[in-house]
């Protein structure tokens, strides 16, 4: 336990010093593209609400976890076509705890193929570093990188994105913490949200049986420092099954499963493989997903095609 706290601990203190503060991962993403990406938002032609919940590196003791409640819809503002979302997201890794909250505008245009939403973000990040957790048995609280006091800062955060979707494929592009806050409640380190840059994209491609799509989709992120791909491959049945295989590059393989209940709720759950020298002392990471979709002129059952575009 203790091989892993110090191990954790070196996580925390390379995000600090090196100034690169990662996004959480998620790895059913190809469901929740509001939480990266605000040009999103209404994309999908209805109400759309999610909430994920992640455990990372189960079984350890301060290991991360990660809670997200997302929403998004369609609108007409002044006579245009837009979306609004909204995401509010907990994070927790050993000694830090971050909150944010972001408020996403897309201005769309509709045309005869499909939809472009070129959208912005603009929120708060709660920044927060307790280093009382810490033990001194675990890690040298005299570091330099490991704070004496208490560091809580709520910063502004900028982000800007575009995506397309089309009735049988999606394209996105986009960017968080674009105007890279600082926290300044410091004198030692300079900390701060380091740019990340998203590219996503996924097909459905209709097999023999009316009853099966198959639904690949990529997914990476870029951080100016480490890089994240992953590669993945669902198959639906029926609008109401799906299941499927992902391969984060130099992490592992992921399992996904879903469905979609009587009364409309749609819960997924993705289990990720540990392929790292951490294997033999983790369960793995967990992740939950449950979501809704509400539509504002047809019945709901008329209004979408798959799963990924919710």
């Amino acid at each position: 336990m203790k091989k892993f706290i110090s191990f954790l601990f070196l996580l925390i203190i390379v995000n600090l010093a090196a100034i690169a503060q990662q996004d959480p991962q998620f790895s059913q993403n190809m469901l929740t593209h509001i939480v990266v990406n605000p040009g999103s938002a209404g994309a999908n032609e209805v109400v759309n609400g999610s909430i994920i919940s992640r455990i990372q590196w189960a079984g350890f003791e301060g290991a991360p976890k990660t809670n997200v409640f997302a929403v998004d819809a369609p609108l007409r503002l002044f006579g245009q076509d837009s979306g609004l979302g909204l995401t509010v997201m907990s994070d927790e890794l050993g000694v830090q705890e971050d909150v944010a909250v972001n408020l996403s505008y897309a201005y769309r245009r509709v045309y005869n193929t499909g939809s472009l939403g070129i959208g912005f973000s603009l929120g708060f990040y709660n920044y927060s570093v307790d280093p009382t957790k810490a033990s001194q048995g675990d890690v040298d609280v005299n570091s330099v990188y490991i704070p004496k006091e208490k560091i809580s800062e709520m910063l502004l955060d900028v982000g800007f994105g575009a995506f397309y979707k089309h009735r049988d494929y999606y394209i996105g592009a986009s960017a968080r913490h674009l105007n890279q806050p600082e926290v300044e409640n410091t004198s030692t380190v300079v900390y701060y949200l380091s740019r990340h840059y998203y590219l996503t994209a996924g097909y459905n491609i209709d097999l023999t049986s009316p009853l099966f799509e198959l639904q690949p989709s990529i997914f990476f992120k870029f951080d100016g420092t480490t890089t994240q791909l992953d590669l993945n491959c669902n198959l639906m049945y029926d609008k109401k099954y799906w299941g499927g295989l992902s391969y984060r590059l130099n992490e592992g393989p992921i399992v996904m499963l879903g469905t979609e209940l009587a009364n409309g709720i749609r819960i997924g759950y993705a289990f990720d493989l540990t392929s790292s020298e951490m294997n033999a002392d983790t369960f793995g990471s967990h992740e939950f997903f449950i979501g809704y979709s509400l539509s504002l002129q047809k019945r709901r059952s008329n209004k979408y095609k798959s799963i990924r575009y919710l």
